[in-house]
This record gives C-alpha cells, structure tokens and sequence, in this order.
C-alpha cells in the first residue's frame, strides 16, 4: 500500500490542525478530558483498547449490539448500538475527538459464510462511521483491518507496507477478507477529507493477525473445543510454514500510538498510512499450539493428513453448511481459507509501525494465555 499523499505532509498537517484550536482558545487545552470511541466496543479488543485508554485517564464511549461481559472501569460509557445505525452513530459521536473502528463481523467459523451480514457490517458500516466522522467533525479515525486484505493463500515472506498490494478482491474465497480490504480502503481514501466549518479527517488502518491473550474467546476456545472432541487429532501443511499472532496488549499499544501519530502534534504521520502489527515473532501454528494440547491432557497430532484432503473436506463442509442451514446447522471444522492460513507461509514486518509510530510489542508467551484459559 503505497502512502496516501492527501494531507501527509507535515507541514500541511500542523496547518490545517491549528484551526480548530483556534476556535476554542476560550477552554483551556489541558483542562479538556479527550473523548474517544471504540466501535465494538463489547468485543474482546475493543473493551481491552477502552480499558486502557480509560485508565490513562481518558473519556471513552464504547459502542456495540453486544454489552461487555466485563466490568465497566471509571471513565466508560456503553451505548447499545449497530454501526449500520446512521442516526445512533450521529448521536453517539458528538464531541468525540478519535473513533477507533474494531467493530467487524465474519471472523471465524460458520460466521464467514453469512454473506450479506458481513457485507452490511464490514462495509455498510465502515461507510456510515466515515460518514459520522466527518458530520460530527471527528478529526482522527484508526480502523482495524486484517492482514487477510493481502493474503489469499499465495505465500508472503517478510511482507511490508509497500511491497506488498491488496489481494484482488474476485479472487478472496471468504466474504470477511473481501469486505475488509474494502472498509481498508474506503478508510484510507477518506483520509484528508475536509470537515465541515474547518479541520480535516485524518486516517490509518492496523492490520493484526490472529489476537490472542487472557480473557480471548475466539480462537483459543474454538480450537480447544475441537481438541477436547477429538477433531484436531491430525496434524497438515509442514512445520516450516509460518505465520504471525499479536497479544491483545501489544495490539492496544499500537492502537493508541496510532491514534497520537494521527494529531498535529506528531506531525500527522500516520495519516493515510497502514500498519502491519504482530509481537514480531514468526511461529509455526501447530508448533505455537503445543501448550494448549499439553494443558488439555491430550498429545500433539502425529498423524499426518494431506492437505487436499483436509481443503476437500473443509470445501464439502461449507457447501454442506450453507445448503441445510435453513433445515439445521452443520459445524465447521476448518473453512477452506483457514486451512490455506494454516498451511501457507504469511509473514510480515513491523518495522514501518517501529519507526513511525514507535511502536515496541513486549513479549508475552501463548502458554500464559492457556493457564489463563484453563484456570477460567
């Protein structure tokens, strides 16, 4: 993804932010309390991205059509809402000077062949909250995108920001990959548009890999399950494919860089720009996996499968689930793009969200997360 150039200079970017200061020399600066909102705000990011900047003393409005299973910290406010919501997103972004966009749908599972759903939130709803930024005179939007807007199954070995471009999106075989490389850019062309009454919109996008952590409920559960039902008792693919995994703390820290590397302060420099973010370590999926089978009580899979056989399966299973959904529900295994995830290198670099927004992932060891899991 080559830099947006509309407003990047920074230059332009400390011009056109001492406006809006400017209209409001009568309240002091230091004594206004920044008010941020997080779209999914209920999900297991989005309460983790509030929760810190809450702590940090900031004012945060989390937005969601699921209530957090966790407790509100001083600082927070809930708001029961659809990002396909026009109306609930002008309300709700009054006076709001960052939205960070987590909310997404499609991720995992069944979920990914529910087509139109993932499209009405993915894009539908990207469009609306680039809409109510502007109506509302946000000035900052990060949206959290995926590393799945470049990979669809074809290798990728150290890919950075520029050499790597967006994987066409007739060729996606999963509705949640196509729609976020569409919301990526949707975000990204909307980076410099002008605010009503003065100001611009400046915006970047984070792509993660997989997210993982204590409290997860996606990924970690879901295979545990399998585990626990004797599915995953065989192993695919070869150890030296590789991929990357971020820490929800690791993730949150990038978040709230980004979000600074968006003000005038900073120079702007985030803006138009995307990040790759990971804890900066290549794993191996079945390799990375060992501690759950270990804590589970099971052993690692030694039986060998070829991997047509389980992409045949995964293809026959999604066919199987879509034709008898209106009669019952057939449950996925793998879908056919998570087995090409599994069993195809994708790699990225994090230098770029280094060095422009100073971002330093700590390390953290999945096996916490699975003593973390296991206590639960």
């Amino acid at each position: 993804m080559k830099p947006n150039p509309t407003g990047s200079s920074p230059e332009a970017c400390k011009a056109t932010g001492q406006a809006p200061q400017q209209k409001t020399q009568a309240r002091p600066a230091q004594t206004r309390r920044q008010k941020v909102l997080v779209t999914g705000g209920g999900g297991y990011l989005g309460f983790s991205l509030g929760s810190s900047l809450a702590k940090s003393g900031t004012s945060v409005i989390l937005l969601d059509l699921r209530r957090p299973q966790w407790e509100l910290s001083p600082g927070m406010e809930f708001i029961q809402a659809d990002v396909r919501d026009e109306e609930a997103l002008y309300h709700a972004f009054e006076g709001v000077d960052c939205v960070f966009h987590v909310a997404s749908y499609g991720m995992t599972g069944a979920e990914k062949l529910q087509k139109e759903q993932i499209e009405s939130i993915n894009v539908g709803g990207t469009k609306l909250v680039i809409d109510a930024c502007v109506r509302r005179r946000v000035p900052r939007l990060v949206y959290t995108s995926t590393v799945n807007v470049v990979f669809g199954g074809k290798p990728i070995e150290q890919g950075d920001e520029d050499s790597v471009p967006y994987f066409p999106l007739d060729k996606h075989m999963d509705h949640y990959s196509r729609t976020k490389a569409i919301a990526d850019q949707l975000t990204l062309t909307a980076n410099g548009t002008p605010l009503p009454g003065g100001g611009t919109l400046r915006t970047c996008v984070l792509r993660p890999p997989g997210i993982y952590g204590p409290g997860e409920q996606r990924h970690l559960p879901r295979v545990a399950s399998h585990i626990k039902r004797r599915l995953f008792m065989f192993r695919f693919g070869n150890l030296r494919t590789q991929m990357n995994w971020v820490h929800v703390r690791n993730l949150v820290q990038a978040h709230v860089l980004a979000a600074e590397a968006l003000t005038a302060a900073r120079g702007c420099v985030a803006s138009g720009q995307a990040y790759y973010i990971n804890d900066g370590e290549n794993v191996n999926l079945f390799e990375w996996m060992a501690p759950l089978f270990e804590k589970l009580g099971y052993s690692q899979p030694w039986i060998q499968v070829p991997t047509s056989w389980v992409y045949l399966t995964a293809t026959v299973m999604e066919y199987l689930h879509l034709a008898l959904r209106p009669i019952c529900s057939i449950p996925l295994l793998l879908t056919r793009s998570e087995v090409h995830s599994a069993v195809v290198t994708h790699t990225f670099r994090i230098a770029k969200a280094r060095a422009q927004l100073g971002y330093a992932p700590d390390k953290f060891s999945f096996a916490d997360a699975v003593e973390s899991y296991m206590r639960a």
